[in-house]
C-alpha cells in the first residue's frame, strides 16, 4: 500500500466509501426499529456524502490538505439530511480537525484525528445514547489509540480499524435494549462501519467484509434515537445571547470554560480569528464584558426566552409574503417564514397563512441543510422562522438556522399541522422573542396524529403484531393502532387523543384518498365527536392517507 502526498489522490478511495454505503443504503434502512415510510437512516447518510463527494470534485487537482478539509466540513455540513446525516457531519468535522495538527497520514495521525472526531461529534449531542453511531465511533478511536501503540503498519492498522467497527456495530443491541428487543444491530453504527470499510477496502486492496448482521425484525417494536439539541427546551436561564466575535489569540479552551459557568446551551464554534459564541445565561452583560477584554464583537443578539406577548393575532392575513411599496418593489418584511411540505393541499395552506418559502420534503425525503439554508435566504424578511414539520429534519434545520447570515430560528414542529396553528398566533407588531414563545406554547397543545400502511411486519410496543401492509395509526410518532382500513383507525386514534380540553380537529386527506371516502370519515368523526369543530382539508401528502392534529 502507497500513501502519496497529493491529498486528491485520496478522493478516489472517499469515493469508495461512498459506493459502498450507496449499494447498501437498503440494507442499512431495514435496521430501523420503526416500521412506517421515514427518512431511512441508509439514505439520509449517503445523500450527505454524495454532497461531501461532490464538493471533492469540484477541487483542482493541485488542491492543498486545507482545501480537501474544507470540501468535506463543508459538504458534509450542507448536504446534511435527517438526525444522522448531521451527527455524521460532526463526526467528519472533528476527524478533519484532528488531521489538520499532524503530520501525514498514518496510525498517530488518524489515530489522533479520531480522537478529536469523538470530541466533536459527543459534543453536537446534548444527551448521547450508548449502542448509536456515536459508540461505533468511539469503539473505532478506542481501537485506533491501542493498535498506534503497537507500531503496527498502516495497512494492519487500517484493517483493525474496519474490524474494530463492526465488533462495536454487533455489540450496539447489548447496550441499545430495544434494539436486542427487535434483533437488529444501529442502522447509523452500521452506516459508518460501511463508510469505514469501503475506504480501508479501496485503499489497502482488501475485498470489503460482507457480514450477516442479524438484520430482520424478530420481537417487538422500538424505537431509536439520539435526542437532537433543541436550543429552546429545557433552559433555566433567561437570555439567548450570541453574538460574532474576532481575535487572533483567543485561548478556545479559557473562553468555552467561561461560557460553561455563565449558564447552558453554549457554543463556540469558528477558528482564529473568527468566531461565533451562543450562550443562555441570565447575565449577558458578564459575557459581554468577558469577550469583549479578548477582542471585538459584532452582531449582538440577546434575547428574552420567556417574554409572554399581551397581545397575539387569532389569524394572519392570507396573503402573507413579502410587502410591496406604492412603486410595486417588494421590500422586506420583519418576519418571514420558511417550511418543509410534501403535498400540494398542504403547500397552499402554508402560502395562505404567509409562509414565503416552502421546501420540498417529508418522511421519505428530508431536505439537506443547504436546501434549508437557500430557502431562508430567499425569504425578503429580516428574520425567518422555519418549520421542519418532521422530527428527522430538526436538526437539518437548525443547522441551517445557526449557518444563516440572517436572523433565523427553528420552531421544532413535527408536522405540517403543527405549523398551521404556530403561524396563527405570529404578531407582526410583536418581537422576535415574543412571536418564538408564542409559537412554542402553541406547539407544545398540539397532538399529531397520522395514518398510513406498516412496511414490514413488527409489533407495537405493548406486544400486539403488525403484519406488512395494515393499516396503521401514530400519535406523536409513537405507534398506538393497528386496524384494518383507515376510518376505524383513524376514529380510533381520535378516541385516544381527544380530551375533556380538546375542541378543535384539523384533519387532511392524502393524495390516495378518495374525496368520498374522506367525505364519509368526516360524518362519522361529527356523529361520535359532536364537540369537534372540525377544519377539513385536502393535503394531498404521500403515504399518509390521513394527518391530523387535535387541540
Amino acid at each position: 500500500m502507497k500513501i502519496t502526498s497529493n491529498p486528491t489522490d485520496f478522493i478516489p478511495h472517499i469515493a469508495a466509501a461512498v459506493k459502498t454505503l450507496t449499494d447498501r443504503k437498503d440494507e442499512v434502512n431495514k435496521l430501523n426499529v420503526f416500521p412506517v415510510p421515514d427518512g431511512d437512516t441508509g439514505t439520509n447518510i449517503s445523500l450527505t456524502m454524495e454532497a461531501v463527494l461532490g464538493e471533492l470534485l469540484a477541487l483542482p487537482a493541485n488542491a492543498t490538505d486545507a482545501e480537501v478539509r474544507k470540501a468535506i466540513t463543508h459538504g458534509s455540513l450542507m448536504g446534511a439530511r435527517g438526525n444522522s446525516g448531521v451527527i455524521t457531519s460532526q463526526i467528519l468535522r472533528g476527524f478533519c480537525e484532528g488531521l489538520a495538527t499532524v503530520e501525514g497520514f498514518d496510525a498517530a495521525g488518524v489515530s489522533a484525528a479520531l480522537a478529536k472526531s469523538v470530541e466533536v461529534a459527543f459534543s453536537a449531542v446534548r444527551k448521547p445514547v450508548e449502542g448509536t453511531i456515536l459508540t461505533v465511533l468511539r469503539d473505532t478511536a478506542n481501537e485506533a489509540k491501542e493498535l498506534a501503540l503497537c507500531e503496527v503498519s498502516l495497512q494492519e492498522f487500517l484493517l483493525g480499524l474496519r474490524d474494530a467497527a463492526y465488533v462495536s456495530v454487533r455489540n450496539t443491541p447489548e447496550l441499545l435494549p430495544v434494539l436486542k428487543e427487535n434483533g437488529v444491530v444501529d442502522a447509523g453504527g452500521y452506516g459508518l462501519a460501511l463508510l469505514i470499510d469501503g475506504f480501508v477496502a479501496s485503499l489497502t486492496g482488501e475485498t470489503s467484509v460482507e457480514l450477516e448482521l442479524g438484520m430482520m425484525r424478530t420481537e417487538s417494536l422500538g424505537r431509536v434515537a439520539i435526542e437532537q439539541i433543541n436550543d429552546w427546551e429545557g433552559s433555566e436561564y433567561l437570555y439567548c445571547t450570541e453574538f460574532l466575535f474576532r481575535s487572533d489569540d483567543l485561548d478556545v479552551a479559557a473562553a468555552q470554560d467561561f461560557l460553561t459557568t455563565m449558564g447552558d446551551c453554549d457554543l463556540l464554534v469558528g477558528s482564529h480569528p473568527d468566531f461565533k459564541i451562543h450562550v443562555h445565561t441570565d447575565d449577558p452583560g458578564a459575557v459581554l464584558g468577558y469577550m469583549t477584554q479578548r477582542g471585538q464583537i459584532a452582531e449582538v443578539h440577546i434575547h428574552n426566552m420567556r417574554l409572554q406577548s399581551a397581545d397575539r393575532l387569532a389569524s394572519i392575513e392570507t396573503d402573507g409574503g413579502s410587502e410591496t411599496s406604492q412603486s410595486g418593489v417588494d421590500v422586506a418584511k420583519t418576519y418571514g417564514f420558511v417550511a418543509v411540505s410534501s403535498g400540494s393541499g398542504m403547500d397552499n395552506i402554508l402560502k395562505s397563512l404567509g409562509v414565503d418559502g416552502i421546501v420540498s420534503g417529508g418522511q421519505t425525503m428530508n431536505p439537506s441543510t443547504k436546501d434549508l439554508l437557500d430557502a431562508i435566504a430567499e425569504v425578503k424578511a429580516d428574520s425567518v422562522y422555519l418549520f421542519p414539520n418532521n422530527k428527522n429534519i430538526v436538526m437539518a434545520a437548525t443547522a441551517a438556522a445557526e449557518f444563516s447570515e440572517k436572523q433565523a430560528k427553528v420552531i421544532p414542529t413535527i408536522s405540517v399541522p403543527q405549523a398551521f396553528s404556530a403561524l396563527f398566533v405570529v404578531d407582526q407588531e410583536a418581537s422576535f422573542d415574543e412571536n418564538t414563545e408564542a409559537m412554542l406554547d402553541a406547539i407544545a397543545n398540539v397532538h399529531t396524529g397520522e395514518v398510513t400502511l406498516a412496511i414490514k411486519d413488527a409489533k407495537t410496543s405493548k406486544g400486539e403484531p403488525i403484519k406488512d401492509g395494515d393499516t396503521i395509526g401514530l400519535i406523536d410518532d409513537d405507534l398506538e393502532v393497528v386496524g384494518v382500513d383507515v376510518a376505524s383507525v383513524t376514529l380510533e386514534l381520535l378516541d385516544r387523543l381527544v380530551g375533556d380540553q380538546t375542541d378543535t380537529l384539523t384533519i387532511l386527506a392524502g393524495e390516495d384518498l378518495a374525496q368520498d371516502d374522506f367525505d364519509e370519515l368526516i360524518e362519522k368523526i361529527e356523529a361520535k365527536h359532536p364537540e369537534l369543530e372540525i377544519d377539513a382539508h385536502r393535503g394531498e401528502q404521500p403515504l399518509y392517507p390521513i394527518v391530523l392534529t387535535v387541540e
